[in-house]
């Protein structure tokens, strides 16, 4: 129960932060909708490439590169931006555990709200046709819990490393490749509309990743916080 009230508290503590600076959301939400924009000047130099058959390909894997990019800039800086004295305070009114889920659950319901509309902007300017939108929404939402939670630990290693951004991206290379991986197959069985069971083993290992860090995160990141 004290870890779930600590949690609690450090959640709505970061949502108060975010909503009374909005650096996180305005950074990333003015590096989606530019990126998606020359993206699409991009392809309208490209005559005819809307109507080819390796389109759909590419708008699949372009979107997840846009939000992999899109993820680390606005999870990245999760534990990187404190202050030792802040982490210090947090050392003496809250347990690693409450506070590593805290920022995890906090960085979840970024991602989420920052894919949807990452989406739909990119809808808006890319023209295409998917085939199951609902289990294509679904893979979104999941592969913003999967960027959510494999970014979140790996700040927290990094910040006890010197704040070393070049660790972050060595450390999350091997995890997130696979991740991005599923969710481009996944993704694309939504965009041809095929049967929601053929995409069930994806789903699944998803589920197993996200539980495997989350598990890693809770028992590693008391270890680090002792440092």
């Amino acid at each position: 129960m004290e870890l779930y009230n600590q949690t609690l508290h450090l959640l709505k503590k970061e949502i108060l932060l975010e909503w009374r600076s909005k650096y996180a959301f305005n950074g990333v939400l003015l590096y989606v909708v530019s990126t998606v924009f020359v993206c699409y000047i991009s392809f309208r130099l490209t005559p005819g490439f809307e109507g080819s058959a390796g389109y759909p390909i590419v708008w699949n894997v372009l979107f997840w590169i846009i939000m992999l990019f899109a993820s680390v800039n606005a999870i990245a800086k999760s534990f990187l931006q404190e202050s030792k004295g802040r982490l210090l305070y947090y050392y003496s009114i809250a347990s690693p555990q409450a506070i590593i889920l805290s920022k995890t659950i906090y960085n979840i319901l970024l991602m989420s709200l920052l894919s949807v509309l990452a989406l739909l902007v990119y809808i808006l300017f890319f023209n295409n046709t998917i085939g199951d939108p609902l289990f294509y929404f679904l893979s979104v939402i999941l592969g913003s819990i999967s960027f959510s939670t494999i970014f979140t630990m790996i700040s927290a290693i990094a910040s006890k490393a010197g704040n070393n951004g070049t660790l972050m991206a060595i450390l999350s290379f091997p995890v997130v490749i696979p991740v991005i991986l599923v969710l481009v197959r996944l993704s694309k069985s939504a965009m041809d509309g095929l049967d929601r069971s053929a995409s069930y083993g994806n789903m699944g290992v998803l589920f197993a990743i996200n539980a495997i860090v989350i598990a890693t995160s809770l028992l590693l990141f008391p270890y680090l916080w002792k440092d």
